[in-house]
Order: structure tokens, then C-alpha cells, then sequence
């Protein structure tokens, strides 16, 4: 049976890189894999969304409404937009960063208050965190989103991949150490 997660995130968030790195341990189990990746305006702040299926045999990367199995949003008003898409009964994986887009920026708008109540009232399965702080403590704010796939892995059951060598594949070695940290972290929450 396969199994569809998308990950929604804002640009510069890494989201595209934690696609990567699942892609490449799911495909090195065996697991047919397809990917599709939407940039959008990512180098502005933008959203940017991927959608991964992956199982013993899938046809196309496509997520249509309603049967996403795990909606990860690396930034909380982006799991607000892609809820739907999420099955009935399915998880949602959400970091309560706010990265405030810039009409919210410039004044001309208002980041929306109580997002996390409303989603929690909405939903069954919410597994949330403040990623960005638990990587602010490993001392690398940056490797939130490596905090986000080590859930993520929990929470589809893939801990028994090794995933720590994907990390260090895609990542500079300067940064292994805290981002491994980060992903055990993750794995461990």
C-alpha cells in the first residue's frame, strides 16, 4: 500500500532538502518513489510544497485533496492552508514557527492569532513542536528541518533506515554533527 506525504514549508526553509533525503533512503529500500516539487516563490519567502508517494508501486507523484497520509508544514499558517489535503484520519506534523510573509511585513496585513487552537480542534492526529527552538538549543537554528524529518521518520516508522548517512550525503561536514543531533532529536520527541 503506498503512502503519500506532503511537506509544505516556506522558501529557505529546507523543505526541498528533507525531500531529498527521504527520496534517496526510501529508493535505497527498495520503495518505488516518486517526487514533485513546487518552488513557487521560495526565494521570497514563498510557499514551497513536495509531495512524495512512495510504496511497492506508484504510478505518479500527484496528492489530490483528501489523501494526503502526512501533511509535515514546516511553518504553522502553511499547515493551516494545506489542511485539506490531508486524509481523514491522517497526521499532521507541524513546526509553530511564525515566519511572517511580507504583507504581514509591510503592515498590510495581519498574521492570523490562534492557529494552532483551530488546528488542533480541527484535526485528530497533530504532532507539534517548535523545531526552530530545539535547533536554536542543538546551536544551529538552521537544522529545524532536520528536527522536522526526525518526526516525520518516527512518525511513518522508518527508523530503521539508515539515515543518518543520507544527512551527511547532502549536507556540508561542518555541519554534520549538529544536524544528526538535530534528526535524533527529532526521532526522539
Amino acid at each position: 500500500m503506498n503512502k503519500r506525504i506532503l511537506m509544505v514549508g516556506v522558501g529557505g526553509q529546507g523543505t526541498i532538502l528533507v525531500s531529498k533525503i527521504l527520496t534517496e533512503g526510501l529508493l535505497e529500500e527498495g520503495y518505488d518513489v516518486k517526487m514533485s516539487e513546487i518552488h513557487g516563490m521560495a526565494q521570497r519567502g514563498g510557499s514551497v510544497t513536495t509531495q512524495i508517494i512512495f510504496g511497492d508501486k506508484v504510478y505518479s507523484p500527484t496528492i489530490n485533496k483528501g489523501e494526503a497520509d502526512i501533511l509535515v508544514s514546516f511553518e504553522k499558517v502553511e499547515a493551516l492552508r494545506y489542511i485539506p489535503m490531508l486524509k481523514k484520519g491522517g497526521t499532521l506534523i507541524v513546526n509553530e514557527e511564525e515566519i511572517w510573509p511580507l504583507p504581514v511585513l509591510s503592515g498590510l496585513e495581519e498574521y492570523p492569532l490562534g492557529i494552532m487552537e483551530g488546528i488542533k480542534d480541527t484535526l485528530e492526529n497533530v504532532i507539534s513542536v517548535n523545531a526552530r527552538e530545539i535547533a536554536e538549543e542543538l546551536g544551529e537554528p538552521r537544522s529545524a528541518n532536520i528536527v522536522m524529518f526526525g518526526l516525520m521518520v518516527k512518525a511513518l516508522g522508518l527508523d530503521k533506515i539508515d539515515w543518518i548517512s543520507k544527512i551527511k550525503k547532502f549536507l556540508p561536514p561542518k555541519v554534520h554533527e549538529v544536524n544528526v543531533n538535530a534528526f535524533e532529536k527529532g526521532l526522539s520527541l
